[in-house]
């Protein structure tokens, strides 16, 4: 073999080994996640998302119990029976340094109760809660009507076989006046209820609880817990000190805590929807391939749903996108899903369809106002404060909450903090004339129409100690109070509903004095419009969708599809239950139902030991039926 032909084999093989080794250098300069992506036939890799790796943590509301000692009553107290609560009762007075405390328990004017309440998912210190209260079975007292409930502990406790309940940790105080139901039963029924009542946002957290999510199994470790937060941290952060923080924390190989985003805060468990929807794994090329095919998606009412909480648990990015499928869509729901991701955004572009979707879609409703709560400009302003004056009695007041939550200090909606008891909120409407109470989370009366007035005659009571009449044909009511010990008052006002609420509250009265007259003033027909309670938005209707080619309905008919879930209704509205404390569900489930914003995916829900039961505090007999069986205790 020739000089030249060995040097040009050498320059051969020389050639081929570096373009090896090229080759190696290139693969191994993927990152894993990159490597874990490679398709050596340039075809689409399938996105994972987080929900194929995580189950969510701390959604389900903490139980805490409590004994405490009501006083104020007008002789409908008694003396308990000894007991363990009553062993527990004494023991905190004297902590608390009350002289007699036994003469205290024997008095007439006091009762012993059994307190319980349920502290929200996601809790501050100091965030308020309401509290549910009962008289013991064998209690000699027969009403807690006009009590206040003198400051108590609320912890855990077990029942242990043989032995009495322990107690746990300390997780609360409460306190506050409390308010029964009563007013529209029949008498049979009257003697149980004036035995329980609840707190209105009486209890308050002395420690915070947090969402968080537990990894799968099969990828516990601590590679993936903080491969998991660096990926929820890239899409949901916060600024401490001018210095980005992220608001997932890896706390072991397979827990990571969550803080919420507060745009969320409202809205929990779309925060957790949008959480488990975030891709694992994705470079820059793959995320705008997908955003082309989710807008794609997002154009059919089936699949718009998942696809807007895609969208939106990429991020910024998707803003585009959206407000494309919001101009180019006819389909209200569709527009819908797209108004609602881009609200949480942090785009107003969605404003005025979320509006049109919260007054012309029952099953849109509660979704469109959570989200006009959070779009702080002109358009959501003006929009809520025009649906305080349409016909639906939930849609009214479920847009004077979000006003609420989205300028408290708004004079149109701040209304007056009256006896350090309750707020009362006086709002001009054009619409029918309405009074509205709550009976959960916040002691509040809002008066649509602000010039509603008293039809006469009126012969009211507010509390044992305060009456409100007038005679027929008169254009003045008298408000007067008689109390043992006390100067008699009395006061002339006009027949206008906020000036005689306003009168009331003046002579010491508490909300649930005030709610008595307002239920009394409803049966004898002394207001000019209806009296509302607890009226609030659902979650988890049914809605009937166009089929394909018959957007209008006119033609071509119409398919059932459940919007949400009651167990996904934004916390800005607590659920509704019925009398016998279940959570009340319009539209019972079929098989012909489809699940308009799932599209196959396991929910929020599915993370529970089973996944078909609601959480056993949703379970739990309610205030408003009139039931809180504590005989199992």
């Amino acid at each position: 073999m020739t000089r030249s032909t060995k040097m040009l084999l050498w320059g051969l093989l020389f050639s081929i080994t570096l373009t090896g080794c090229a080759e190696i250098i290139n693969f191994r300069s993927q990152t894993p996640e990159d490597e874990e992506n490679i398709d050596l036939n340039n075809n689409a890799v399938e996105t994972d998302y987080l929900a194929k790796m995580i189950t969510i943590a701390g959604t389900q509301a903490m139980e805490v119990k409590g004994v405490a000692l009501v006083t104020g009553l007008d002789g409908t107290g008694g003396d308990p029976p000894p007991s363990i609560y009553r062993s527990w009762l004494l023991d905190d007075m004297r902590r608390r340094k009350v002289r007699n405390p036994n003469k205290i328990l024997r008095s007439p004017n006091t009762a012993l109760v059994l307190v319980r309440a349920y502290i929200p998912p996601v809790v501050k210190k100091g965030d308020i809660f309401d509290v549910e209260i009962a008289l013991p079975p064998n209690s000699d007292s027969t009403s807690l009507r006009g009590g206040w409930m003198m400051e108590c502990f609320l912890t855990e406790q077990a029942i242990v076989s043989g032995r009495a309940p322990m107690k746990g940790h300390t997780w609360a105080t409460a306190k506050g006046p409390v308010l029964v139901s009563a007013s529209s039963v029949e008498d049979s029924d009257a003697s149980t209820l004036l035995k329980r009542g609840r707190v209105l946002a009486g209890g308050k957290a002395r420690k915070e609880r947090t969402l968080g999510v537990y990894l799968q199994s099969k990828y516990i470790s601590f590679r993936n817990a903080r491969r998991v937060e660096n990926r929820i941290n890239q899409r949901f952060f916060g600024y401490k000190n001018s210095q980005r923080k992220g608001l997932a924390t890896a706390k072991t190989d397979e827990y990571i805590q969550l803080d919420v985003q507060e745009s969320y805060k409202n809205n929990h468990s779309r925060y957790l929807q949008v959480i488990r929807q975030i891709a694992f794994r994705e470079n820059a090329v793959q995320q705008r391939e997908r955003l082309v095919r989710l807008q794609e998606k997002m154009m059919s009412p089936s699949l718009a749903g998942i696809s807007a909480l895609r969208f939106e648990a990429i991020g910024k990015p998707s803003i585009p996108f959206l407000k494309q499928v919001l101009q180019d869509s006819t389909s209200l729901e569709v527009r819908f899903y797209a108004a609602e991701a881009l609200a949480y955004l942090g785009d107003n572009s969605g404003a005025e369809t979320l509006v049109e979707a919260a007054r012309e879609e029952r099953a849109f409703r509660v979704y469109a106002l959570a989200a006009l709560s959070i779009i702080d400009d002109t358009v959501s302003y003006y929009g809520l404060r025009q649906l305080i004056n349409e016909e639906s009695v939930e849609l009214r007041y479920g847009a004077v909450r979000a006003l609420w939550t989205l300028n408290k200090d708004d004079p149109f909606i701040r209304g007056e903090h009256l006896n350090d008891q309750f707020t009362l909120r006086v709002l001009p409407s054009s619409g029918e004339p309405m009074v509205h109470l709550t009976r959960s989370q916040r002691s509040e009366i809002v008066v649509f129409g602000d010039e509603q007035r008293m039809q006469t005659p009126v012969a009211l009571t507010a509390g044992p100690h305060i009456m409100v009449n007038a005679r027929s044909g008169d254009d003045k009511i008298i408000v007067s109070k008689y109390k043992l010990g006390e100067p008699d008052q009395r006061r002339e006002v006009s027949t206008r509903v906020a000036d005689v609420i306003a009168a009331v509250a003046d002579m010491d009265a508490s909300y649930p004095d005030v709610a008595q007259m307002l239920s009394q003033a409803s049966v004898q027909f002394n207001l000019p419009g209806r009296l509302e309670v607890d009226a609030l938005p659902q979650g988890g209707r049914v809605y009937m969708r166009p089929i394909a080619g018959s957007e209008s309905g006119s033609s071509g008919g119409r398919r059932k599809a459940r919007v949400g879930g009651v167990n996904r209704t934004p916390n800005l509205y607590p659920v509704i239950r019925d009398s016998s404390g279940e959570i009340i569900v319009e539209e019972k489930e079929s098989d012909d139902v489809e699940e308009s914003d799932e599209a196959g995916e396991a929910s929020v829900t599915d993370v529970r030991p089973d996944e078909e039961a609601e959480p056993e505090v949703l379970k739990k007999p309610g205030f408003l039926s009139g039931i809180l069986n504590l005989d199992d205790e």
